[in-house]
């Protein structure tokens, strides 16, 4: 079973502003973090990067690679991320610094994308917070 990451969004209030920052969609992610995980295995049998937001998990997106670059005490891990942004049930998640393993029975659900209406991501954030979603 894969495993997951979980990471704070920094400087962006939505996933909009997060798309902002990479407008050229065909290309992979980079993400950079000061620490390497020691589990790159199990995050790259099918694991996610979840982005949280305003203490909302908002989406996520598929980790290609890990790597550590540099040596020690230069030493960093880039994590190559799929430029598709998959949108998730809003979860509350308080903040912590730098990222953390996220395991899988605790994801939250993707939305579904084929629906004709969305709903607006603050009306999901009440709707969750209340638990009548």
């Amino acid at each position: 079973m894969a495993l997951h990451m979980l990471r704070l969004c920094v400087g962006c209030d939505t996933i909009e502003d997060l798309l902002a920052y990479h407008p050229d969609d065909s290309e992979p992610w980079l993400l950079h973090t000061r620490m390497s995980p020691k589990r790159a295995d199990e995050l790259l049998d099918g694991g996610s990067l979840y982005r949280i937001f305003k203490g909302m998990i908002l989406c996520r997106q598929r980790i290609l690679a890990v790597r550590t670059v540099g040596e020690h005490p230069n030493a960093r891990c880039e994590i190559t991320l799929e430029p598709e942004i998959i949108r998730v049930a809003p979860t509350p998640r308080r903040a912590f610094q730098g990222w953390r393993y996220f395991d899988p029975k605790d994801v939250p659900p993707d939305l579904d994308t084929s629906a004709d209406g969305e709903i607006p991501m603050e009306l999901a954030r009440q709707l969750r917070e209340v638990g009548a979603w």
